[in-house]
């Protein structure tokens, strides 16, 4: 597939859903909505929650598809800041409302548990957004307790290259805990700096 592939889709997708054609939006609820749910859900720890967070992504992507500029990044990182950013601001609102109520906790408290969700959901978003090869070598090396040696046999790559791509993948992972939205993905020969590097 040609590199710029995927950046055409993303025009044609919002030229489609400015001129209102609600196969479009049919269409990019199925290729997205499950990426929406579950950053809004690994914020909010709620089911019901995430499913209106979910509704309210996809509403304003039909009502305002001329929002999104194909120039600053994918629309699929695009979609997710949108649910990244609503989710932690309905975190916020919830847990204000119970420490109003006389909810146990501190403001400071209340913080420290919107800076974990949203961390969370931005290092979950970058794990499924990395490339394969990033992903596969960071699975084998963090969850199946795999050395770099290791990995590169399992991966069929030289050692050299393991290294590269667990550096990498480690690289974009420490951007979690930034305030922005999450970053946008790398490919394999990238290095997740400059433009494109956040959405």
């Amino acid at each position: 597939m040609p590199k710029d592939a995927p950046r055409r889709w993303d025009r044609r997708m919002q030229q489609r859903l400015a001129h209102g054609e609600a196969a479009a939006l049919g269409e990019l609820y199925d290729r997205f909505a499950s990426l929406v749910h579950g950053l809004a859900h690994r914020v909010l720890g709620d089911t019901s929650a995430a499913d209106r967070i979910t509704r309210e992504v996809f509403g304003h992507v039909w009502e305002n598809p001329d929002a999104y500029d194909p120039r600053q990044g994918p629309l699929r990182s695009w979609i997710a800041t949108l649910a990244h950013q609503r989710a932690v601001h309905r975190l916020r609102q919830t847990e204000s409302a119970a420490l109003a109520r006389g909810g146990e906790g501190t403001e400071e408290d209340l913080e420290r548990k919107v800076r974990r969700a949203s961390a969370a959901a931005r290092a979950d978003y970058i794990v499924t957004a990395m490339p394969t090869p990033l992903r596969a070598a960071l699975e084998l090396a963090y969850f199946q307790r795999r050395d770099y040696r290791q990995t590169a046999a399992d991966l069929g790559v030289t050692e050299d290259e393991a290294r590269r791509r667990l550096r990498l993948g480690l690289q974009l992972l420490s951007t979690a805990n930034d305030t922005g939205p999450p970053p946008a993905a790398a490919h394999p020969h990238d290095t997740p700096s400059g433009p494109g590097a956040t959405l």
